[in-house]
């Protein structure tokens, strides 16, 4: 794995919602969009930065959807779980397929498919140039993988929260429904907590907060954009500490 010593940032964390390996289908896994996410993947990690990924599950389950269908909301959330665990298994296929070493760690035990999610054991598989796969949220229910992707990006030393969106980045209103809706640029937390502004949830960007890890939130539509950002170019919208603090 050659090094380049332009890189902005050299250990990431890469937070993908499940949606986001749809593409146009209406649940599940489109192989196209898997394929290109992987060899993003694949091209960035062969430019010497550490990579770890959290997925969600909401292309198969959702445990609020279940909820509101009658499911217990502590069994949706954990069937949610199994759904991120599912997508990482995905994953970690196309891309050991492209012959790039990679380890799922499950933050629920399930050792016949995963390794448990110990933070030195991770660690240890990221300074060995493997890619890290971190399933199932943080454990437990009440928490979303926004929340496990914060979490995890501070117990991993990572240097930057790559949040992919099928925007592209933070607007003062959702563009779908607002046509006046402005690309932010940069945003300081506080804006988006008093805001409300649609980044993460609540949970996950006072954690990014108190911790000052910075947030991209960038299009995956082109998956380019995450070499983009490991070089330094202005790509979607940064969420940070205020420019005059």
């Amino acid at each position: 794995m050659e090094q380049d010593n332009d890189l902005a940032y050299r250990r990431i964390l890469l937070k993908l919602s499940g949606e986001a390996l749809m593409g146009d289908r209406p649940s599940g896994i489109d192989p196209e969009v898997l394929a290109g996410i992987t060899d993003e993947i694949i091209h960035v990690h062969a430019m010497g930065v550490e990579i770890a990924l959290v997925v969600g599950g909401g292309n198969i389950f959702r445990g609020t959807t279940g909820t509101a269908e009658g499911i217990d909301r502590v069994t949706g959330d954990h069937m949610g779980m199994l759904a991120t665990l599912i997508n990482s298994l995905a994953l970690q296929n196309a891309l050991e397929q492209k012959k790039v070493t990679t380890r799922v760690l499950s933050a629920i035990e399930i050792n016949q498919v995963a390794e448990p999610m110990i933070r030195r054991r991770a660690l240890r598989h990221l300074e060995k140039g493997r890619v890290v796969i971190l399933a199932a949220g943080t454990g437990n229910p009440y928490f979303t993988t926004d929340s496990a992707a914060a979490l995890r990006a501070m117990e991993l030393k990572s240097e930057v929260l790559l949040k992919a969106t099928k925007v592209d980045g933070v607007y003062t209103a959702d563009p779908m429904k607002d046509p006046d809706a402005r690309l932010l640029p940069k945003v300081n937390y506080l804006e988006v907590l008093e805001k409300g502004l649609r980044v993460m949830d609540t949970t996950a960007i006072s954690l990014c907060m108190d911790n000052n890890l910075p947030i991209v939130v960038f299009n995956i539509a082109d998956p380019r954009n995450i070499r983009r950002i490991v070089q330094g170019e202005q790509v979607g919208s940064v969420v940070g500490e205020p420019q005059n603090a």
